[in-house]
């Protein structure tokens, strides 16, 4: 019942789950992030009550009671964006959340919310207080969109935070005339702002 109910409330809304159930994990502290091995951080998820993969899932796992609302986790090795090089196979870039909810749609601060029950308060406070190096999109690029008539690059909106220890890129896809119904927030290596900034930027 645990796992189910913070799953639920993940997926569906966190005026939903006990408050017990989140407390548990808002006070606990991420065990594996970013610069951790894969065994590290196939151990903490496979420990999680949230995470804990299927069977045949491993470092990519996904949650999901409907159609109309799935929640997916994923670390990998590579860094974010554009498919690139690895040189150690064996460390974790990045750990990605995603959410999809057709139903109560999907908000900055629901991914917000999903951070602090996954990793726990330090890691949510890191990216609260960290440094928002890039805002998007900004008014020339809606206009730029309209004129070009690319609906998807116009609903994109996200930001990219770097913190004390890591950093963070938050985005959700709202159509001009309608609401948001997917999201993503991305715990990163400070080390690979520079090549998602510059991708980010030029997409």
């Amino acid at each position: 019942m645990l796992k189910k109910s913070l799953v639920n409330g993940l997926i569906l809304s966190f005026s939903l789950v006990p408050w017990l159930c989140v407390g548990m994990l808002v006070n606990s502290k991420a065990n594996a992030l970013p610069g951790q091995t894969t065994e590290e951080v196939t151990t903490w998820m496979n420990a999680h009550p949230t995470l804990r993969p299927g069977s045949g899932e491993k470092l990519y796992v996904q949650k999901s009671d409907t159609a109309a609302q799935r929640f997916t986790f994923q670390a990998s090795v590579l860094p974010p964006g554009k498919v690139g090089f690895a040189k150690d196979r064996n460390r974790i870039r990045y750990e990605r959340l995603a959410m999809y909810d057709a139903i109560n749609g999907m908000s900055f601060q629901r991914l917000q919310e999903s951070l602090r029950v996954i990793y726990g308060y330090d890691v949510y406070q890191d990216f609260n207080q960290g440094q928002v190096v890039y805002d998007y999109p900004s008014q020339g690029d809606v206009n730029s969109a309209r004129f070009a008539k690319t609906p998807i690059k116009e609903a994109l909106q996200g930001q990219l935070r770097i913190g004390d220890r890591y950093a963070y890129w938050i985005e959700i896809a709202k159509p001009r005339n309608g609401k948001a119904f997917t999201g993503q927030m991305t715990v990163l290596l400070k080390t690979d702002v520079e090549k998602l900034l510059q991708e980010l930027q030029t997409r």
